[in-house]
Parts: structure tokens; C-alpha cells; sequence
């Protein structure tokens, strides 16, 4: 502690005044209270330079390494992985063109991933989230209207990145966007309505912009603009965008073009090769057209890829081999209670088959699991017992049980 009549060396205040002085050389003193604003001014400080790091080729991850962790968390997927994978690459690589002396300057490549409910899309966003290092958020297109009408609106894409960029601009202008249910903004008819689609195509062009690269003045809290608001320019021009859609239908848009391609130079493709199981994998930038996207929008998400259906085979590795399988998350919610959960195999099959059944896809695992583990979560804590074995009987028991229509999709 420092003497009777020494003042801080920051502020100036005596000793009487603060609750205590920390001492350094030469007779020089800091009070509590300025310790603690220098110990947020560095913090502060030190987040903006993690959140705009001067990227190093070597510290990039590259396309393999980026896929190899995508392969822990989701299962299958292989051409989406190696889409994503390729794409957040080469936006590093953008990112360090800055510094290029040449003319040559590489366009950013969006992506549009088109794939069922419960295949991954959300998923395979998240988990690459946490293996990049430039701001990255998830937004959902269902809440975004045009301008002027109740809802969100396309600028607070822009605002939730500022937000996960702790408004440090620049870094926010580097990041990555994943929108989610891009198709839910499609148009509500094929051809052009003389009446305002607030939720549909005035989405689609108000996302344009953002698409293609410009200065955005974005409200800092979100919200509706208003005059005396103060904004915040973005530049766009660097910010990668990921969309990602069910595209509930669009396999007969694909089925239409597959059977009424009768001339020209794939006129001799047999229809007899086409897989009628998975006609997602013939998608094309006209069937997004068809479906409701319009045609601008379309060309500014250049890289189109798709996920396939989740078979048994598939279904089956979820439940227990990602990191964080299901299974994992349920054995390690008993274990906080110290009770060692153990699933038999035919329980697990048995799983599979109902979310096949009820084409869940992945989330029909969850639900359906938490249907069976529900009694057990709730008594379980209050027993003594320190192992719990789920049996093919117990788990049939519950389900037949249960309201099983909440489960179904109508």
C-alpha cells in the first residue's frame, strides 16, 4: 500500500479518496478504478486484433484439413463438404489478394446449398464456424420483409455480423454470412405479381445488393431505420455468403426438365439412368427459376451444390459417431448425475426405423429419442442407481405410448 498524500499517477485523485493504490518504480501509483478502465481498454484492444488477423497462407486451412474437421461433426455430405470446403479457402485467398500488386483481382463465389430437411445444412454452417478466423453468423431468411413492412429488414443480415465482429467494421467486412431458408423468400408464382411480395421477391432484390458488393448503411441495434439514426457503412464487396434452402417440391421442377429434354446434345441420355430417388442431385440453376428465385439472384450465387438424403446406413452412424452424436449428448447428461447410460444396439435400430418412417430425417433422432429418455430424464435424479440400460421393449413401450402425430409430418 502506498503512503498518506501520494496521488494516482492516472487521475490524479489522493489516496483518501479511492479504495487503494497499486505501487510501481519510481514512486509512481495507479488507483483501483483506473487499473480496471486500462484493464478494459486492453481487452477491448486485443479483440479487435484477433477479430482482423493479418492472414498468413501457412495458418490458412486448407481444403483437406477443412473438411476433415466438417467429417467429424457431420456424416456424409461429401460434395457439400468439398463445396464449402473449397469455397472458405479461396475467400482467405481472397482476403490476402489485398496486398497483390497485380491486376488480377479474384470475384468472390457464393454458394447456394439445396438439400432436404434434417440433412445437415444448418449443421454443416455451425461447425464450420468454429474452425474459421473471420466473423461468421447464421441468419434466417423467414423474418426478413421488404422495407417498410412489419418484420426484419434485409440490412440486419449486416447488423448481426457487426454484432459477432464486436462492430469492428473492417473485421465485418471480411466475414462470412450463412443465410438460412433462402427458399421461404421464393416467389409466391412463376411469373411476376402486379401486387408487393414484402416477404418473397422484394426480399430477393433488396438481397442484390448485399449479394453482389456495395457500401450498406446498416442501423448499428438492428431495427427499423429512422432519419436520426446513426449508421454504419459496410462494404460488402468481401463479405462470402453461403445460402442454404429445403426447396420442399423442387423435385418436380427437376423431373419436368429431366423428361422434357428432348433435343439437343443430352437428348440421348436414357431416362432410365436417372436415379428417381435422389433427383436432387441433377439440380440446376433453372430449377431454382422455376421454383420461385429470381433469375438475378441466381447468377450472383454462382457455386450451386446440393446435400443427398440421408439413408439408413447414415442415419445409423449419426446417432453414434459425431462428436457430438446424440447418444454422446445423452450419456454425458446422465453422467453429470453420475449414471452411466447405456443404449442397446436394437434401441438404436429401432430409432433409425421410426425417423424413416416419419421422414425426419436427422431431427426425427432427437425427437424421437427424447420421446424414450423423457421418464428416465425426469426420475433418474432422484434414484440412487448409478447404471441405466435401454432395452428394445422399453423404448417400443413409450413410443406407442406417446402422441406419436407431433412426431409425423403432415
Amino acid at each position: 500500500m502506498a503512503k498518506n498524500n501520494k496521488n494516482c499517477s492516472f487521475c490524479g485523485r489522493p489516496e483518501s479518496q479511492v479504495e487503494f493504490f497499486i505501487m510501481g518504480q519510481d514512486g509512481a501509483h495507479i488507483c483501483n478504478e483506473c487499473a480496471i478502465q486500462a484493464a478494459e481498454i486492453v481487452k477491448e484492444n486485443s479483440t479487435k486484433k484477433s477479430n482482423l488477423p493479418n492472414l498468413q497462407k501457412e495458418q490458412v486451412p486448407k481444403p483437406i484439413e477443412i473438411k476433415e474437421y466438417l467429417d467429424q461433426y457431420v456424416i456424409g455430405q461429401e460434395e457439400a463438404k468439398k463445396y464449402l470446403s473449397v469455397a472458405v479457402y479461396n475467400h482467405y485467398k481472397r482476403l490476402m489478394q489485398e496486398n497483390s500488386n497485380d491486376d488480377v483481382e479474384i470475384e468472390k463465389s457464393n454458394i447456394i446449398m439445396v438439400g432436404y430437411t434434417g440433412t445437415g445444412k444448418t449443421l454443416l454452417a455451425k461447425t464450420i464456424a468454429k474452425k474459421l478466423h473471420v466473423p461468421f453468423t447464421i441468419v434466417d431468411a423467414t423474418v426478413l420483409t421488404e422495407a417498410g413492412y412489419v418484420g426484419e429488414d434485409i440490412e440486419s443480415i449486416l447488423t448481426r455480423l457487426l454484432q459477432v465482429a464486436d462492430y469492428d467494421v473492417k473485421a465485418a467486412e471480411r466475414g462470412i454470412v450463412f443465410i438460412d431458408e433462402i427458399d421461404k423468400i421464393a416467389r409466391k408464382s412463376d411469373n411476376p405479381s402486379i401486387t408487393r411480395d414484402v416477404s418473397g421477391e422484394g426480399v430477393q432484390q433488396g438481397l442484390l445488393k448485399l449479394l453482389e458488393g456495395s457500401v450498406v448503411n446498416v442501423p448499428p441495434q438492428g431495427g427499423r431505420k429512422h432519419p436520426d439514426q446513426k449508421m454504419i457503412a459496410v462494404n460488402t464487396q468481401n463479405i462470402l455468403f453461403i445460402c442454404g434452402g429445403a426447396f420442399d417440391g423442387i423435385e418436380k421442377k427437376i423431373a419436368a426438365r429431366l423428361n422434357t429434354r428432348v433435343v439437343g446434345y443430352g437428348a440421348s441420355v436414357g431416362i432410365e439412368h436417372i436415379d428417381k430417388l435422389n433427383l436432387l442431385q441433377y439440380i440446376a440453376p433453372q430449377d431454382l427459376k422455376s421454383f420461385g428465385l429470381i433469375p438475378e439472384i441466381i447468377g450472383r450465387l454462382p457455386i450451386l451444390t446440393y446435400l443427398e438424403p440421408l439413408d439408413r446406413k447414415a442415419l445409423r452412424k449419426i446417432l453414434t459417431e459425431p462428436k457430438n452424436s446424440i447418444t454422446k449428448q445423452y450419456r454425458k447428461l446422465f453422467k453429470m448425475d453420475g449414471v452411466e447410460l447405456v443404449f442397446s444396439d436394437e434401441v438404436l435400430e429401432y430409432i433409425v426405423d421410426k425417423s424413416i418412417e416419419f421422414k425426419l430425417g436427422a431431427r426425427g433422432l432427437r425427437s424421437i429419442t427424447e420421446t424414450i429418455m423423457m421418464d428416465e430424464m425426469f426420475e433418474m435424479p432422484s434414484k440412487n442407481e448409478k447404471k441405466l440400460t435401454i432395452l428394445l421393449p422399453y423404448a417400443k413401450s413409450k413410443i406407442e405410448k406417446a402422441n406419436i402425430n407431433r412426431l409425423k409430418i403432415a
